[in-house]
């Protein structure tokens, strides 16, 4: 059933280490997806929202703690290693959920296993990936990998909720599902380490040095533009996304279809559009995407329109952002001097989060003392601008130069 999704797949990588990788992957990211059930369970304990907040306010520590670890790590331990060490962490955090008989201060902990094993797994994962195939097929797999990935994202919160409604489960059992999920990712990703060969030494130079000190050689590269892009493209994910049952109050539209939409529409466009995306030019590629992710967001104005517009927003998004993140991720990494490519993951996958858990506040406070109007605006001048860096990057850019050497793999 899955060879048709690899049919013009580049002979870097056999399909059977593939499926395993992108498997595990899928089943990872329905623990970052699960996290919308929070609420629901802590009401079912007696909680409210509040809780909800304490728990990812863990989470975001732990997913701070997590990368940086990857950074330090990876390079002794294999990077696929330390993403199913990611995935077993996530798994302890939602059975620590799942097992509490009353909301209680351990929520955080819960929370910041949760948060520490998806940072962990976020970076680990497309950096296992990214020592195993050669420069230019990298864009290849990065996109195929943001599809598993944006699958099991997109796709939790429904299938949970079908468990929910339509199965009996309660949120406690969804959690023990979730956990199961991503204790089994946590053992194929061990098995993929182990039999997925990779040129280790080529591996070794990617990860060679501390990747704080590594900040100054990137910051010289072209590399720099797209570890910027992602932070300022998060705020529009994060916002769009995060705020879209708000966006829609008073519309009579659902937020659950807008996430519908939305993650159907990047899994689709990135297993359709990657052979395309690998053979184009990759600075070009981006301005368009953006172009149709700012589109995206501006027609968020007429939501009161009704359907078509939620949808037609959803597609646009789902196409430009949800392509354009897997073309920068490839930019960060063959663009950064050879010795510091695990370095440069590392800071994009940082500069992701920051983006990701530092707009909602801003959000949060612009529609409550501004309005919606205000809000969308912001969320569109945060596409601009990353749209604009897009743009200073294809032209030449300013005091940033290519590496000189590159090393495939």
């Amino acid at each position: 059933m899955l060879g048709p999704l690899f049919q013009e797949v580049p002979a870097t990588m056999r399909s059977s280490h593939a499926y395993l990788l992108f498997i595990a992957t899928l089943l990872t990211s329905v623990g970052y997806g699960a996290t919308f059930l929070l609420t629901m369970h802590f009401r079912a304990l007696g909680g409210s929202e509040i809780e909800t907040g304490i728990t990812l306010s863990g989470a975001m520590v732990g997913t701070l703690v997590g990368v940086p670890l990857v950074g330090w790590f990876a390079n002794r331990l294999g990077a696929a290693r330390m993403a199913a060490v990611g995935a077993a962490l996530v798994a302890a955090g939602y059975v620590g959920l799942a097992w509490i008989s009353a909301v209680a201060p351990t929520i955080a902990v819960a929370g910041f296993f949760i948060g520490l094993g998806w940072g962990t797994f976020f970076l680990a994962g497309p950096m296992s990936l990214s020592v195993r195939v050669t420069d230019s097929d990298r864009g290849f797999w990065f996109t195929r990998y943001g599809a598993f990935q944006m699958g099991g994202i997109g796709f939790s919160p429904i299938v949970a909720t079908a468990l929910i409604d339509h199965l009996g489960l309660t949120t406690a059992q969804a959690f023990e599902v979730v956990a199961t999920s991503t204790a089994l990712a946590a053992v194929m990703l061990f098995i993929f380490e182990v039999t997925a060969p990779y040129d280790r030494k080529a591996a070794t130079v990617a990860g060679q040095g501390n990747w704080v000190a590594a900040l100054p050689s990137i910051a010289r590269t072209r590399a720099l533009y797209p570890i910027i892009m992602v932070g300022v493209g998060a705020c529009v994910f994060s916002g769009m996304l995060t705020f879209q049952t708000s966006l829609v109050e008073g519309t009579g539209l659902k937020a659950s279809t807008y996430f519908a939409v939305n993650a159907i529409t990047v899994v689709v466009a990135r297993f359709t559009l990657a052979p395309i995306l690998n053979r184009a030019d990759g600075d070009k590629a981006s301005i368009v995407l953006l172009i149709l992710m700012c589109a995206g967001v501006a027609v968020a104005f007429w939501l009161g329109f009704g359907l078509i517009v939620q949808v037609a927003s959803a597609i646009l998004i789902g196409i430009g952002y949800g392509l354009v993140y897997s073309l920068i991720q490839t930019q960060a990494v063959n663009d950064a001097p050879a010795e510091h490519r695990n370095a440069a993951l590392t800071w994009f996958v940082i500069a992701y989060f920051v983006g990701i858990f530092g707009f909602p506040t801003l959000g949060a406070w612009l529609i409550v003392h501004a309005g919606l109007s205000w809000f969308v605006a912001a969320v569109l001048a945060f596409g601009l601008a990353e749209l604009a860096l897009a743009l200073v990057r294809q032209s030449g850019g300013f005091l940033f130069r290519r590496p000189k050497a590159q090393v495939s793999g």
